[in-house]
């Protein structure tokens, strides 16, 4: 598990701003319906951002990211992955995801980040002018990989996502990817994540370098897996700076 059920995204370091929230339902091109928690910043139009979530899809944790990214000027919609094998209905802490985690597949999460990207851009999501991407573990190779399988985003953004195939079966990685990319990628890691070694994060960023792709791919020293949700209390600084880092990354990239 990413986070404990109880874990609460750090505070953006830009606040103030109201913010409003509700549960939406939204289709997919291809008529898939799934759940998805809306955010909306005090000012229309200006940025907005799809939130992926990590293996346990809409979960509360997420639904305050939204409102962080609101609060901090930048519209945001969470979805989840499950609309398709689990249906639509809110779902308790002790959800049996991983079977439903299994079943999704690169092509039919695309779709769902299409329609949530069409969402932000319209009345209801705040008529964003320029979409992002952001994504965590599970959520945040998904994210990555936005870049090639999205037309039109300002950028993308991942916590802790492999980059490098898990096995030879693996055939969505990232590292893989990179000649397909379109949008800048920021990126945010934890130094002492055993799943993700730095040396292919760093091969990541050669093989984005090589690609042309511009890319900013930090490592937090120290930090773990999951450092800015499940272990925010104790990284705060490096929750901090990761903040900033997408702030920065949104105004730099309209």
């Amino acid at each position: 598990m990413c986070y404990e059920t109880t874990a609460r995204p750090p505070l953006p370091p830009i606040r103030g701003g109201a913010a409003t929230g509700e549960a939406v339902t939204l289709k997919a091109a291809d008529g898939n319906e799934f759940a998805a928690f809306s955010a909306n910043a005090e000012a229309t139009e200006g940025p907005g951002i799809v939130v992926l979530p990590d293996v346990r899809g809409l979960h509360a944790f997420y639904e305050d990211l939204a409102l962080r990214f609101a609060e901090a000027g930048v519209h945001a919609t969470a979805f989840d992955y499950f609309g398709r094998t689990a249906g639509v209905g809110r779902r308790e802490d002790d959800f049996d995801f991983w079977p439903e985690v299994m079943k999704t597949q690169p092509d039919t999460v695309a779709l769902d980040v299409g329609a949530v990207v069409e969402h932000l851009k319209s009345d209801a999501g705040g008529g964003a002018t320029a979409v992002y991407t952001v994504g965590f573990c599970f959520g945040g190779r998904h994210s990555f990989n936005q870049s090639a399988r999205q037309e039109g985003l300002a950028g993308v953004i991942g916590f802790y996502g492999r980059v490098t195939p898990a096995n030879e079966e693996d055939t969505d990685a990232p590292i893989d990817k990179v000649t397909e990319y379109k949008a800048p990628v920021l990126g945010h890691f934890g130094g002492t994540d055993q799943m993700i070694p730095a040396s292919g994060i760093e091969a990541f960023g050669r093989a984005l370098d090589a690609a042309g792709v511009s890319n900013d791919l930090k490592i937090y020293e120290g930090a773990p897996h999951s450092f800015f949700d499940r272990a925010f209390a104790d990284f705060t600084t490096e929750c901090d700076d990761a903040w900033t880092r997408m702030l920065e990354f949104v105004k730099a990239n309209p």
